[in-house]
């Protein structure tokens, strides 16, 4: 970079920062100069900050947008001090609940930042465990797609039917693997700055540690003395958890590289927050043009994680399960989630549309266009009719394919692995979306441990269970 360059960029780089802090609350530029502080200790003072590199982890919700806007500003505040300034890398987890929306809405917020052209800067993407440049126009993964889908379908068999695991499990066990990949890759990092608070940092991982229990894994007493730790703990639970999933189906993805930094600092700031208003931020709807898609999956609200595919759910379990119309199931559920839904900025026209022969269809096509499983398929996960050596495949045969009952004693021989028919081999797995061998495996297995419950469970009374921040 030539002379006049760098002094060119760097009169943009203050201009971007003088632009940050006119949307700054008072609030705000409190909680930045407290950060610009909590960094320089961290780093070890002024003289070593420019070694320093620090990992924010985006998951494209308002808390990590904020927190990126004041790192931001923080790291051009610096520069302005020093002669150096902390590298800063921002790394985001593409999983299938992740619209086209959120990816244009994280690409205009480091647009806005001037992050893209930056050397101090780090834009980076995990999918299907694999490490990539940041890029909102890259097509998602095929192999990655197809991975999630038959996560997400056993997933849906093991829980019986669980809707909250079947559309959270797979990305939340994914974030151990997540974390240690991108605090590691390139030379790793040596701090992690994040704006959620301890209280949802605990629900986080008793989450985690309940998917781990339910698959019979031993857990381990006592916390983690430090984050290296953490991360290990929670890949090691997704391990676990996956390889009762799917047995020797199970593959090991290769392990990642161990970092050159052995003690990995946390630079919290939820405390920060504490005052501003993220809700009326101009640096968020102005500067960031931070636009939410209420749509795409919240990992702080489980409960709600995906509306459009959970208030699905619970139309058909109501409809199926439950002996109810599927509008019934829909409104039980809207009825206690109407209003936190409206907090998430659900359009009214598709909170109105909901339970609605088009509402159905909207849902069904996002599920198929997301996640690769037609309503069919759905249907099937929620009876889960092939675990505990097909005790439910009878009920689920009478009601949902009356005209398959003749063939129940064939369907069992199928799922013992026993010479077959090749029509009913292909009737099983276009039904399920599962190819036979996990279907085979499936029908070996009892359901998760804490699953074993009864299904009015699955019911509405799960919008009660409702978390944000």
């Amino acid at each position: 970079m030539s002379t006049i360059h760098e002094q060119a960029m760097n009169h943009v780089y203050q201009q971007v920062l003088q632009r940050l802090i006119g949307h700054l609350s008072r609030a705000g530029r409190t909680a930045l100069q407290l950060l610009v502080q909590r960094i320089i200790v961290a780093a070890g003072g002024m003289e070593q900050v420019g070694d320093f590199k620090v990992l924010l982890a985006h998951g494209g919700g308002e808390v990590s947008s904020y927190t990126l806007a004041l790192l931001r500003a923080a790291q051009l505040t610096i520069a302005g001090r020093a002669p150096r300034t902390f590298q800063l890398r921002v790394a985001t987890l593409r999983h299938a609940g992740i619209t086209d929306a959120q990816f244009d809405t994280l690409n205009r917020g480091y647009g806005r930042l001037f992050l893209h052209d930056d050397p101090r800067v780090e834009l980076l993407m995990v999918e299907n465990q694999e490490i990539q440049p940041f890029n909102h126009q890259r097509p998602a993964s095929a192999a990655g797609r197809e991975i999630t889908q038959r996560a997400r379908l056993m997933i849906g068999h093991m829980s019986a039917g669980d809707s909250r695991a079947t559309l959270c499990n797979d990305t939340y066990l994914a974030l151990g693997d997540f974390y240690q990949r991108v605090t590691t890759c390139n030379g790793g990092v040596h701090a992690l700055v994040s704006g959620d608070s301890a209280r949802k940092q605990g629900q986080f991982l008793a989450w985690l540690k309940k998917a781990a229990q339910a698959a019979g894994m031993p857990i381990t007493k006592g916390r983690a003395r430090s984050l290296n730790a953490v991360f290990a703990r929670m890949e090691a639970w997704s391990a676990g958890y996956y390889h009762d999933v799917f047995g020797e189906h199970h593959e090991l993805p290769e392990t990642p590289s161990e970092g050159s930094h052995r003690h990995l600092s946390y630079i919290g700031i939820a405390d920060l927050l504490e005052d501003v208003d993220l809700d009326s931020s101009s640096l968020l709807t102005e500067f960031m043009a931070f636009t939410p898609d209420p749509l795409g999956f919240h990992f702080s609200h489980p409960a709600c994680s995906n509306p459009l595919l959970m208030v699905h759910l619970q139309g058909l379990q109501a409809e199926c399960l439950r002996e109810l119309d599927y509008e019934e199931g829909v409104e039980g559920f809207m009825q206690q989630a109407a209003s936190y839904l409206r907090r998430l900025h659900v359009p009214e026209e598709w909170l109105a549309q909901a339970g609605t022969a088009e509402g159905r269809m909207l849902a069904s096509t996002y599920a198929e266009a997301f996640f690769g499983v037609d309503e069919t398929q759905l249907i099937c996960l929620l009876f889960s009719p092939f675990i505990h050596h097909g005790e439910r495949l009878e009920g689920y045969l009478r009601q949902c394919h009356p005209g398959m009952l003749v063939a129940l004693p064939e369907l069992h021989k199928v799922l013992q692995g026993k010479p077959s028919a090749d029509m009913l081999q292909q009737w099983l797995t276009d039904t399920s979306g599962l190819p036979l061998p996990l279907l085979q495996h499936l029908y070996r297995k009892r359901p998760s441990v804490g699953v074993r419950r009864t299904r009015a469970a699955h019911g509405p009374a799960q919008a009660a269970q409702l978390s944000g921040r």
